[in-house]
C-alpha cells in the first residue's frame, strides 16, 4: 500500500474579489501536527524545518509552489487556503501530468466559490427543505433594505452581513433603522449583495462536519463547540480573542441532557450531504430560544481543532 505523503499549501495568491469581497487564511500548524502526532509522512520545503518559520513547513498555493510539493514526492495536497474557480489547483496545466497520482484534501475549488455565497446556500437548503433556518432577506444596493425588513416583519435588532466572508467579518448587530442603514452602506461599498436576518440572541455554537469516506458512508458531526462572551452580540474574530477564551466543547453529558444539540448535529450532517462536501465543513448555529442549555459556561486552537480533540 502506498504511504501517504502530505504537503500543506498556504495562501500566497491574492484571491479574486468576488462581488466586492476579499478572503484570507493561514496554515503552518497542520503540517507540524501531522509530522509530530501521526504516522503520516509530511513533505516540507526544508528538510530541517524550524517550528518558528512558517515557510519551512508549507508550500505557497501558486502554481510553482504546488508543483514543487508534488516533485518532492507529495501524494496528497492539503489545501489549507482560500479556494476559488480559477485557483491553480483547478486550472494549472503543469499539474495535469500528476492528476492520476495526486489527491487534494479540501473542497472542489469551483464549488467553494459557488457555495461561499451565504445567500446561495440558503437557497439550496430551502429547496431541500427540512432545515431550521433563521428568517432572512438578501438584497442589492438598489433596494430599500429598511423597507424590506419592515415588510418581512423582522423586529430589531437584526444581523446584517455580507453574503461572502468568513467568521465575524462584516457581521454586525443593528439596533434600529439608523444603525441598519449605516452598516449596509458600509457593506455595499465592499459587496454587491448583503443579507439581513433575524437576531437569535440565545446560545451560539459551531458544528464541524466530516465528509463521507472509504470507511464511513455518511457525513459525521464532531462534538459541538459552544461560544460565549460575545461582543455587541457577535462572537469576536479569533485574531482578536482566542477561541479557547470564549468557546467550550459541549460534554457528552451536556449533549445527552439537551436533545437540541443532537438535532443540530443531525441537521448539520444533512447540510454537508446536501452540499456534497468533500472536506470538513464548519457551520455556525444559534438557538432560536433559550432552552435547556446549562448556564455558566466559561473558559474551556481553532473551533474545529477543539471539536476534533473532543472526538478523539
Amino acid at each position: 500500500m502506498m504511504q501517504l505523503r502530505v504537503a500543506v499549501i498556504y495562501q500566497e495568491l491574492d484571491p479574486p474579489i468576488i462581488n466586492g469581497c476579499l478572503h484570507a487564511h493561514s496554515s503552518v500548524d497542520i503540517a507540524y501536527a501531522l509530522k509530530h502526532d501521526s504516522n503520516i509522512a509530511v513533505i516540507t520545503p526544508e528538510s530541517n524545518s524550524d517550528p518558528t518559520r512558517g515557510a519551512d513547513w508549507s508550500f505557497p498555493d501558486e502554481e510553482r509552489g504546488t508543483l514543487n510539493a508534488v516533485k518532492k514526492g507529495a501524494t496528497h495536497l492539503w489545501a489549507n487556503t482560500v479556494l476559488f474557480a480559477s485557483h491553480p489547483l483547478q486550472t494549472s496545466t503543469a499539474l495535469d501530468g500528476y492528476a492520476d497520482s495526486i489527491r487534494v484534501v479540501g473542497q472542489a475549488p469551483s464549488l467553494v466559490e459557488a457555495y461561499d455565497d451565504k445567500a446561495a446556500v440558503y437557497r439550496v437548503l430551502k429547496v431541500h427543505g427540512g432545515f431550521t433556518l433563521a428568517t432572512s432577506i438578501t438584497a442589492s444596493a438598489s433596494e430599500d433594505l429598511v423597507a424590506a425588513v419592515r415588510k418581512l416583519d423582522l423586529p430589531y435588532p437584526v444581523i446584517a452581513k455580507p453574503v461572502r466572508g468568513r467568521g465575524s467579518h462584516g457581521v454586525k448587530l443593528c439596533l434600529n433603522d439608523t444603525g441598519l442603514q449605516a452598516h449596509t452602506a458600509y457593506l455595499f461599498n465592499k459587496s454587491s449583495e448583503i443579507t439581513v436576518e433575524e437576531c437569535l440572541d440565545s446560545e451560539e455554537a459551531t458544528v464541524t462536519v466530516l465528509p463521507t469516506s472509504a470507511s464511513r458512508s455518511t457525513c459525521q458531526a464532531l462534538p459541538i463547540v459552544t461560544r460565549f462572551h460575545r461582543i455587541d452580540g457577535i462572537a469576536p474574530y479569533s485574531g482578536i480573542v482566542a477561541v479557547t477564551a470564549n468557546s467550550r466543547v459541549v460534554s457528552a453529558k451536556g449533549t445527552s441532557q439537551d436533545p437540541a444539540y443532537g438535532q443540530a448535529a443531525r441537521e448539520c450532517e444533512r447540510v454537508a450531504a446536501s452540499l456534497q462536501a468533500t472536506a470538513s465543513l464548519r457551520i455556525d448555529i444559534r438557538r432560536f430560544r433559550e432552552g435547556s442549555s446549562r448556564p455558566g459556561w466559561q473558559d474551556p486552537a481553532s473551533l474545529t481543532a477543539m471539536a476534533a480533540e473532543a472526538a478523539s
